[in-house]
């Protein structure tokens, strides 16, 4: 009985993987179908829909996206590089001495 079921839930999930592929494929194929098979403007509208990218209309909001990055950058910089150090210019660990033969 309870290998019936599995093969029964099996079966549903993969018929519902399936639809699901099956969807997205039709709903990629008639998003670059719209934009003339271009899939780095198809990229560019998704990121500016979804809120990823926002269009810079003057130098000012150029300077201060670039200004945020360089922060981060720059904190991402200060942790990495501590930690990084001190990976480096770990000391080996101790081994044994052997005793020297005579």
């Amino acid at each position: 009985m309870a290998a019936n079921i599995s093969k029964i839930t099996t079966g549903v999930m993969l018929a519902a993987g399936t639809l699901a592929c099956v969807w997205v494929g039709a709903a990629l194929t008639s998003a670059l179908s719209a934009v003339g098979w271009s899939v780095s403007t198809l990229a560019g509208q998704y990121m500016t829909a979804i809120g990823m990218v926002k269009p810079l209309h003057t130098m000012v909001d150029y300077y201060t996206h670039i200004k945020g990055i360089e922060y981060l950058l720059c904190v991402a910089f200060f942790v990495a590089f501590p930690v990084f150090f001190k990976y480096v210019n770990k000391n080996p660990a101790r081994k044994a001495e052997k005793p020297v033969k005579k």
